[in-house]
């Protein structure tokens, strides 16, 4: 039988050495999974260490596991990697986020050295290259040695199990055909398949010589989503000589779905909404180097917050997650990295990485649709990339006759792109009331979208606004409050799920996550949208509002608790439940009853001294305070982490136009039109070129006509923030130069 020894202890670490001849002394030891980018990779400036390091591990023969052959199993190599045995290179693998196996059989001898070099170095031919977040390196997830007979279930294949089950319901059966892949089968050896129950109860089982059996499942118990996620289990033995040699194992759900462009998503013949969030990997001092226990405590906050869905983006993410989800009945997304940036070098990489994606995907049953790219037109489309998504498209359709094939598109690519046309169903990015536009505009673009191609099924697969420990009574967009991020959610909660035919929605994101390029809300180095922080010990007012919508715990929630200071005389208190009514009490006396279809409970409080609210739904209660103050506590005031200038800092008299202004009100007027055509011009020039029909790009975006109109709904100071991670900077001077020019133009009547 195979035997499989977990290899994670001990590595001698090199940093910034590629090469086995250039390691020196004893190296750092360290324990998988591990990754060299846990801090610098989120603390900002776009300065992480990228390149190659060594890890170099000694094992004796003794201490292999037993088999005829030996692999090394690598679960997470980011993003390129190299293994050596005793001096040999043996083997290399581009995709940082699939498990790839390496025989090393022939090199074995008494005493053994294994190296390996991983290296994320930016390349034109491995994705990801260009996106917004940090591409840790590292051996960041567990690497095993396995020993198998030489007749053994093939460990060669994509990294996948060598067991492909395919279940089809019918009626009130399931069909179930179990497909093997072995290597080196011998005459008169025999294949034993079982299936198991979910309590490991023995239903059925076949010998046969054949790598392909059928079996009935009479009288089938659904994989229903959160509401009954039952899993059976398939084994399959090499038996020889009545001996089992060889076995692998796999967990199934027995279920039908589709996406219908009307009604939605459909589970087992009902309706099942999905609404839910996207997933990144990474934690606050430990990027991607996650033990059991933090994907355990992910899976639970979002069952928390009532989750029906997750988008695993923006790459394949541990096995262990994917089982998480198969056991709480989440429905997934599946990605590849194939983001932001095509390049015309890495199709085949996104094939690669495809195949390894299906391959040791298939049997799980929480994944619903395969992603062929994120934001990818984001500089446009060509024959390249339109070519590269069908050859995408049609590997998925053969390889996996039973999922979908979905995109996720950027916001400016055109609905009547050939793009839209090529995957089953289609996802949009959109950040209206964030990146642009205001919050109103999100329901109708999906009406919109609907009406133009009904026979489409569209979903939101990214939309969301940043928030950190800021806070106002007066919430505005792109001001990284507390307070402005909960009204968003609020906004979009009540225009997205009450449009049935959207057949999915994942909010970006369930966590902050690292993002080394960035440098706006006054931490640089992290993306804020989550509705969990990153480490995961607060969750944000947000949070709550989709569990009052989702989830079916009860429970009563008292926003604001971090806005304690106020100004105001009467102040607005906010309350999430998903109780049909909540009594506010302020210092014990009932300012009175309120009663939401939507969740959200609004009350108008007078605010004298200091006052104890506190909000009840039955026996549920939760508590807080504020307090009346004469200045705004400057503890609750945007100071961006490194900015040269801040919104409070900008001279801006009444009527007339400043940094604090929106790009598309200045551009609203002919000598505001002028003032940024001067801008432009002198973006391109500190972006190089300039000439006729050159593309303009900075970390791998281009500057064109589509990225332009987006920046419309940006303050100026907050584009020349945001620009910064386009290695675009204004010196303080400067931008007090620009603010100057602005204070001179006087806005037009509607605006003042």
């Amino acid at each position: 039988m195979r035997n499989i020894i977990n290899f994670n202890q001990a590595w001698s670490f090199y940093k910034g050495v590629g090469e086995l001849a250039a390691k020196e002394g004893e190296g750092v030891l360290v324990d998988l999974p591990h990754t060299w980018n846990a801090t610098d990779g989120q603390d900002g400036g776009n300065d992480y260490f990228r390149g190659a390091c060594l890890y170099v591990k000694k094992v004796a023969k003794t201490d292999l596991p037993v088999g005829d052959k030996v692999y090394l199993e690598i679960n997470g190599a980011n993003s390129s990697a190299d293994v050596f045995i005793n001096g040999k290179k043996l083997a290399h693998h581009d995709g940082g986020y699939s498990t790839w196996r390496v025989d090393f059989t022939n090199e074995i001898k008494e005493e053994n050295e294994i190296a390996i070099v991983v290296d994320n170095s930016p390349n034109e031919s491995v994705y990801p290259q260009v996106a917004d977040f940090t591409f840790y390196g590292g051996l960041y997830r567990s690497v095993n040695l396995i020993g198998v007979p030489a007749t053994h279930f093939d460990l060669d294949y994509y990294g996948a199990k060598g067991l492909k089950i395919t279940p089809v319901i019918d009626g009130k059966n399931a069909n179930v055909e179990v497909e093997v892949f072995v290597t080196d089968l011998k005459e008169g050896d025999e294949l034993v398949y079982t299936i198991y129950d979910h309590e490991e109860k023995e239903l059925m089982q076949v010998k046969l010589a054949e790598k392909i059996a059928n079996f009935t499942i009479e009288n089938v118990r659904l994989w229903n989503g959160r509401k009954d996620p039952y899993l059976y289990c398939c084994e399959v033995e090499i038996v020889r000589a009545g001996e089992a040699i060889d076995a692998v194992c796999s967990r199934f759900g027995c279920r039908s779905f589709q996406i219908d462009p009307e009604r939605g998503f459909i589970l087992n013949g009902e309706e099942y909404p999905l609404r839910g969030v996207s997933r990144h990997q990474d934690r606050l001092g430990i990027g991607n180097a996650l033990l059991p226990e933090h994907h355990a405590e992910d899976i639970d906050l979002i069952m928390e917050v009532g989750a029906t869905t997750i988008r695993l983006a923006h790459y394949q993410h541990d096995q262990y997650f994917y089982d998480l989800c198969d056991e709480k009945g989440l429905v997934i997304w599946a990605e590849i990295p194939y983001i932001s940036k095509h390049m015309e070098g890495g199709r085949e990489n996104t094939i690669t990485q495809m195949k390894e994606l299906v391959s040791q995907n298939y049997n799980h049953a929480s994944i619903v649709v395969w992603g062929l790219s994120n934001e990818i037109t984001i500089s446009g489309s060509s024959p390249d990339l339109l070519e590269n998504h069908n050859v995408l498209n049609d590997l998925v359709h053969e390889m996996d006759k039973t999922r979908l094939t979905t995109i996720a598109c950027v916001s400016m690519c055109s609905m009547d792109d050939p793009y839209i046309q090529i995957p089953d169903v289609v996802s949009y990015n959109h950040y209206f009331g964030w990146y642009g536009g205001d919050t109103s505009m999100n329901g109708p673009w999906f009406d919109k979208f609907h009406a133009k191609y009904p026979n489409i099924p569209i979903g939101i697969s990214e939309y969301g606004c940043e928030a950190l420990n800021w806070h106002t009574s007066d919430p505005r967009q792109g001001d990284y409050t507390e307070e402005y991020q909960a009204y968003y959610h609020e906004e979009l909660i009540k225009q997205l799920f009450t449009r049935k035919y959207i057949w999915a929605t994942h909010v970006w994101n369930m966590f902050d996550f690292g993002a080394d390029a960035r440098s706006e809300g006054g931490e640089n180095g992290q993306n804020h949208k989550g509705l969990v922080t990153m480490d995961r010990k607060y969750k944000k007012d947000a949070f709550y509002a989709y569990k009052a919508w989702l989830s079916d715990e009860p429970f009563v929630h008292l926003c604001g608790k971090r806005y304690i200071d106020r100004v105001e005389d009467v102040t607005k208190v906010t309350v999430y439940s998903n109780q049909p009514e909540v009594e506010l009490f302020v210092n014990g006396e009932s300012v009175g009853k309120k009663t939401s279809a939507e969740h959200f409970f609004y009350f108008d409080v007078k605010n004298v001294g200091e006052s104890e609210i506190v909000a009840k739904a039955g026996k549920l209660s939760d508590s807080g305070k504020i307090r009346k103050v004469d200045t705004m506590n400057e503890d609750y005031i945007l100071k961006e982490k490194g900015a040269v200038l801040n919104w409070f800092d900008v001279n801006a008299p009444e009527g007339r136009f400043s940094l604090n202004d929106k790009l598309s009100d200045i551009m609203s007027c002919l000598r505001g039109k002028l003032w940024f055509v001067k801008l432009g011009l002198k973006l391109k020039k500190q972006m190089g070129g300039g000439k006729k029909g050159e593309k303009k790009e900075a970390m791998g975006f281009e500057l064109n006509e589509n990225i332009m109109q987006m920046m419309g709904g940006f303050t100026v100071l907050r584009l020349t923030s945001l620009i910064s991670m386009m290695n675009i900077n204004f010196t303080k001077e400067e931008l007090l130069k620009m603010n100057k020019q602005l204070n001179r133009i006087r806005k037009p009547k509607k605006l003042r």
